[in-house]
């Protein structure tokens, strides 16, 4: 029979199962039988259960591992360069849909330019995620997005990013939002000639030269106007391009007709400006929490409710087989059975087949860590689709989740508790591509209860205010 650890008031978890930080009584501490209820248990772990604990909470959470598809990804310079380029909103081409009101929950009116970036919709103040677009839950850039845009916080930690995995590097992610119709609604040439016009001193001192983007012969000057999609019904854009577009491959206009070299020259300074992106980004973390206080010796730091859960998480409820590491992301796609459902009032996020569809597109993409844009190639891009990405998003990181506005891929799920709902009744039954890897968990209304509790627990003050606003 496992022995059972009772932890309380006066009882750190630091040490948990023998680590270097300290030690956990065997016997446990004294329990105050005034304080012990049918609706306020003592928080009651096994010894493998601290073990799975300590391993969600090192002495100190570890940096970002090292990107070697990037080597300017720890330059301070670049990361400089970066944040300027993370609130610059001069790249980015004109607004479309007619929800962009000029409220506070749209980023200008139809038709404006500049008016798009990266902070648009991954909010400083918020944990970078989007709390600004209306209900909170898919983003309205120049259009709206049909997934929640994620946070941004230890973004650093994760080598394929996007909930799908489209992207398996930070430099090449920045051409997804760049050139999409609904988003930035822009292109690399508008965006590679902004930079010459307007950083090119500053990129010069972390890159080396730029190409000559001022010359009209060489390069055609695209007008914010100009730029990204003209989509055949503007005021509700579809979220690909369904029309003619501008100053990307593809455009049969101003970037088909550069000469091989120069389209090049123009991919290649934008891969710069996001691996510029990427090393302002492996900055911004959660930070510890109040968990990591409690597991490090404070016994006061969290509830009992939520030590109770943090039981729960290892344990009864085997969040950690996915949510694992420091960082509570084992960083693979799974298929959770979620049915999308309207979000927006108006959108329906159905059929999407998430990894088995941008792990195909990161294969395939000639900017990925195979080709020639980047600096080195780890080995992090599977070598092929399985069947197991088949409708399999992403594992989000858990730190810093109480400060997300919504929850899941789509952001149908508007709170903590309503997860956690999801989770114990085992998904839904259909309505998804791919099949369903949970199953229902049998927690009572307490323990589900005590698992908010625990997340809640994992808010940590969040990034530096040095990063918070442009440089």
């Amino acid at each position: 029979m496992r022995r059972l650890l009772t932890i309380g008031f006066g009882v750190g978890l630091a040490g948990a199962a023998g680590s270097a930080c300290g030690a956990v009584s065997a016997a446990g501490p004294k329990v105050d039988a005034s304080v012990q209820d049918a609706n306020d248990p003592d928080p009651v772990f096994t010894p493998d259960q601290m073990a799975a604990l300590a391993l969600l909470s090192p002495s100190s959470l570890p940096a970002p591992p090292q990107d070697i598809s990037n080597k300017m990804a720890d330059d301070a310079a670049a990361a400089q360069l970066g944040q300027r380029f993370f609130y610059e909103a001069g790249f980015s081409g004109p607004l479309l849909d007619t929800d962009n009101d000029g409220s506070p929950a749209s980023l200008g009116s139809p038709g404006q330019t500049g008016r798009i970036a990266c902070a648009g919709c991954h909010l400083p103040a918020s944990g970078f995620s989007d709390t600004r677009s209306f209900q909170r839950q898919i983003s309205l850039g120049a259009g709206w997005g049909r997934r929640r845009a994620p946070s941004l916080l230890d973004v650093g930690q994760s080598k394929i990013v996007m909930w799908d995995g489209k992207h398996d590097a930070l430099y090449n992610q920045v051409f997804g939002p760049l050139e999409t119709v609904v988003e930035m609604n822009s292109s690399r040439l508008f965006m590679a000639e902004q930079v010459y016009q307007r950083y090119k001193t500053d990129y010069q001192a972390v890159f080396g030269p730029m190409p000559p983007l001022g010359d009209a012969t060489q390069f055609p000057q695209l007008s914010a106007q100009l730029t990204g999609c003209q989509p055949k019904i503007p005021s509700d854009p579809a979220p690909t391009c369904d029309a003619t577009f501008h100053g990307m491959p593809g455009d049969h206009a101003e970037f088909d007709g550069l000469s091989p070299a120069n389209q090049t020259a123009v991919t290649r300074v934008v891969v710069n400006v996001g691996k510029a992106l990427g090393a302002f980004e492996r900055l911004l973390t959660c930070g510890p929490s109040p968990f990591d206080a409690w597991m490090h010796g404070n016994p006061s730091a969290i509830s009992r409710a939520a030590q109770r859960g943090a039981g729960l998480f290892v344990g009864k409820a085997g969040c950690v087989t996915c949510h694992a590491g420091p960082f509570m992301s084992d960083e693979k796609f799974h298929n959770v059975g979620l049915r999308p459902e309207i979000v927006q009032q108006a959108f329906t996020d159905s059929d999407d087949h998430g990894a088995a569809t941008g792990i195909a597109a990161a294969l395939a993409d000639p900017l990925n860590t195979h080709g020639a844009y980047s600096d080195g190639d780890d080995g992090r891009l599977p070598a092929a689709v399985t069947t197991a990405m088949e409708g399999a998003f992403r594992t989000p990181k858990l730190r810093c989740v109480d400060m997300r506005p919504t929850f899941m891929h789509t952001g149908q799920i508007s709170s903590l508790a309503k997860v956690i709902t999801f989770f114990n009744l085992g998904g839904d039954s259909s309505g998804y591509p791919g099949t369903n890897e949970i199953k229902s968990l049998g927690l009572s209304d307490l323990e589900q209860s005590d698992l908010v509790a625990f997340l809640q627990s994992l808010d940590g003050p969040g990034a530096d205010p040095m990063y918070q606003h442009a440089p």
